[in-house]
């Protein structure tokens, strides 16, 4: 059981990168961006392709980096200069990575076994893949974590957020609005790249179709974060993201441990994010009528008064 949850942690701290970069398009940026689907399948095919041919597995990943960069880059012309729905964009961009990595990988799947990794490190120093891992993910998010918290305190950073929330305001104040979704967007697919990359080398190989439903797996880890941690200021929220991503994989691999079909994954996440999304509306139909209640009783001091 005890290796179970320390691969399950070790999972969701390569899965939380990806959730950072999905919270900045869906909760900062107010964009659902299927971007991601392609994004993260690029990051590992990048990350994969230039370490079988003999490049360092840091500068692979860094490689990974700029790739998903300008994956956030096609995305956000298409949506502000071409006028397209933001939606419609990222499957757009979606589609086409689809092609794009195929062309980088050469085939459907390419194997890392036997060649040097971000672990390799670890891993020479005595520890195992788990744990290498888990050691390897802590630094990568904790940096991330950081250079976010400070990067969102400067002003583009600021200007970024406040597109996200109020575009009208934010346009009255002197901001491109679209570029600020542009670098967004950037940002967040850059990161999913990232994840996507370090997930190939964790499990030694990288798959065309490793990206499927990787949006819902966002989604739900931010879900789950915010209702689980909370979200009182921003280094919190950060927070509550790489804990959301843990806390999802570890309900995944319990429940399989439990004898869920792995053919029913799929559809077991879904269900998650549907009920983590409907949470406020449960919360309406169960919170007491006391707002009715407080008016009929002024109505009815009304009429004494009369």
């Amino acid at each position: 059981m005890l290796q179970i949850i320390l691969g399950a942690i070790s999972q969701g701290l390569l899965w939380a990168v990806m959730t950072i970069g999905v919270y900045i398009t869906y909760r900062i940026l107010d964009i659902a961006d299927l971007t991601v689907e392609g994004s993260i399948t690029m990051g590992a095919a990048i990350a994969a392709y230039s370490i079988y041919t003999g490049v360092s597995p840091y500068e692979a990943t860094l490689l990974a980096l700029l790739g998903g960069m300008l994956a956030g880059l096609v995305t956000g012309l298409l949506h502000t200069q071409l006028k397209i729905p933001a939606l419609l964009a990222g499957i757009l961009t979606m589609i086409a990575l689809y092609s794009v990595n195929l062309r980088i990988m050469g085939k459907a799947n390419l194997s890392l076994l036997r060649m040097d990794t971000v672990y390799s490190l670890f891993e020479n120093m005595g520890l195992s893949r788990v744990n290498s891992v888990i050691v390897m993910g802590m630094l990568c998010v904790a940096a991330i974590v950081c250079i976010l918290y400070w990067f969102f305190g400067t002003e583009i950073g600021c200007a970024i957020r406040a597109t996200g929330n109020n575009p009208q305001m934010a346009r009255a104040q002197g901001i491109n609005t679209k570029t600020m979704i542009i670098l967004g967007l950037i940002i967040s697919n850059g990161l999913v790249a990232v994840s996507g990359a370090l997930i190939a080398q964790s499990q030694s190989f990288a798959d065309v179709q490793m990206g499927i439903g990787s949006i819902v797996i966002g989604l739900a880890s931010v879900i789950i974060g915010e209702v689980l941690f909370g979200k009182r200021n921003f280094f919190n929220c950060l927070v509550s993201l790489v804990l959301g991503a843990i806390t999802y994989r570890v309900i995944i691999a319990l429940v399989l441990k439990m004898g869920m079909p792995a053919n029913d994954l799929k559809l077991f996440t879904a269900i998650t994010v549907t009920i983590a999304l409907a949470l406020p509306v449960f919360k309406d139909y169960l919170r007491p009528l006391k707002k009715p209640i407080k008016e009929d009783m002024q109505g009815v001091n009304s009429q004494g008064s009369i």
